[in-house]
């Protein structure tokens, strides 16, 4: 049933009050992308309701708040919020520095929260745990779209509903990782050595030193946040002599894990490929290329990991810790009784699995899209943000601010700014069409009428630029 309690008598133990009148739009997620579609809505006078599972804001993000980014200010900004924050005197960061995780939340996120615009409308340790249609399962149609969405959310161990008008799910996929075992599924061994393993990018410079140091560790992955893992552990390695650093990745060219490095139009983002790329070369860092994780067990106090290299069985013993990334996964279990329409492999927005989908082609970044794009089956209803991407393994918050000013002027009638996407991201130097082609979708082509391909005309409004990155 519905709680109602007094605005004045709110905490977080109770339920948030739901006004009568116009409905609100509900927003999943309080990271970047949430509070930026929160910021989008407050721009266009629209009422909203805010539900984060975590104790504050950008919580996610706080798991890795010790990292840099690789993108400056200049991409991690909404132009709707910072707009916002400058009425209320805020001092905005320089475009061109680079802010940690850390400096994200404190610097952005938690003043932006704490706007009374903004501040009333966000309820924290509020999980949203199913999204239906009033008094419809998604088998029935007749009406459906004429029907307030209702919410229901975990606070505090009790259960409460609330009704809105649209739902923007920006929950993101950082607390669903990937399993290490390359069939994708969790083992009951992987579960039980829990204790042994973690998910994400440790702070192993910092509060979780002593869990590395002296250590033989396993890094699982090739992405940005294997690489920002493995030069901390080479920094540790350097001062305590007797950590052993393994790097397990399932691709077979070594050289594909370096990314663009000088042709990267992110400088931070290029420089990491080259950093980890003396680091091996240094010998720091055993590698193993086209390793396929298929068992995990205890031995004594420590790992065995058993897997194949082209076929050929390999075992790496004597394990102390092991770090996974090998990406996250969205969480789809909320939207059960919603119509959504999702990418079978990537479990992406189905209408952006082409321009991202890493077995057709390599691009970090990926061409403009809005409100057109992710629209879904249920009237209202949109996945945004990393969520949006599923299983595809880069995300700019750029991108997803983009995503929700299309959407929140949709929402408001307003279809020629929703329909009129324009975003600059910097290329990643990297984009090819499939693992063994030499054409590049990030480079001028000759745009067909009928293509296959990934590319497409630019819409970044520069001339003679055929781009999807």
């Amino acid at each position: 049933m519905i709680k109602h309690i007094p605005v004045n008598q709110v905490s977080c133990c109770e339920a948030p009050v739901q006004e009568k009148g116009k409905l609100p739009v509900v927003i999943i997620g309080a990271g970047p992308v949430g509070l930026a579609a929160a910021a989008q809505l407050i721009s266009k006078g629209e009422p909203f309701m805010l539900f984060e599972a975590g104790d504050e804001v950008g919580a996610n993000i706080r798991k890795w708040e010790h990292v840099r980014l690789f993108s400056p200010w200049q991409y991690n900004i909404d132009k709707a919020a910072k707009e916002l924050l400058q009425k209320a005197n805020w001092v905005a960061p320089q475009n061109e520095t680079i802010p940690t995780g850390k400096e994200v939340i404190e610097h952005y996120l938690k003043p932006l929260a704490a706007l009374p615009e903004i501040s009333p409308n966000v309820h924290l340790n509020t999980k949203v745990t199913a999204i239906s249609r009033k008094g419809l399962s998604k088998v029935k149609t007749n009406g459906r779209e004429k029907l307030p969405f209702v919410i229901h959310v975990e606070q505090s161990r009790s259960s409460f509903i609330y009704e809105a008008r649209a739902v923007i799910d920006a929950s993101g996929t950082w607390s669903n990782p990937n399993p290490l075992r390359s069939d994708g599924v969790f083992s009951e061994e992987e579960i039980a050595l829990k204790s042994h393993i973690s998910y994400g990018i440790p702070a192993v410079l910092g509060k979780e030193r002593n869990r590395y140091s002296g250590k033989k560790v396993l890094v699982v992955g090739s992405g940005h946040s294997a690489i920002n893992t493995l030069l901390e552990l080479a920094r540790l390695q350097k001062e305590e002599s007797g950590t052993e650093i393994v790097w397990a990745i399932r691709k077979s060219n070594i050289e594909n894990v370096y990314g663009g490095r000088e042709l990267d139009g992110l400088q931070a983002r290029g420089e990491l490929g080259n950093r980890i790329q003396k680091v091996v070369e240094s010998g720091a860092v055993k590698v193993l290329t086209a390793f396929h994780i298929e068992k995990l067990q205890k031995q004594g106090e420590q790992i065995q990991v058993s897997g194949t290299i082209e076929d050929e069985q390999l075992v790496i013993d004597h394990i102390d810790e092991i770090v996974g990334n090998t990406g996250s996964r969205p969480d789809l279990s909320m939207v059960r009784e919603v119509r959504v329409l999702t990418d079978p492999s990537l479990e992406c927005v189905y209408e952006l699995a082409p321009l991202i989908d890493p077995n057709v082609h390599s691009c970090g970044t990926v061409r403009p899209h809005g409100e057109k794009e992710l629209r879904q089956p249920e009237k209202n209803f949109y996945i945004v943000g990393a969520k949006s991407y599923g299983r595809a393994p880069t995300f700019l918050m750029a991108t997803g601010y983009e995503q929700v000013r299309s959407i929140v002027a949709a929402l408001v009638g307003d279809m020629e700014s929703a329909q009129k996407v324009e975003l600059e991201l910097p290329e990643t130097g990297v984009c090819s069409l499939g693992a063994s082609s030499t054409e590049s979708c990030c480079e001028p082509v000759q745009v067909k009428e009928t293509t296959s391909d990934c590319c497409s005309p630019s819409k970044t409004g520069k001339a003679g630029s055929n781009s999807c990155c």
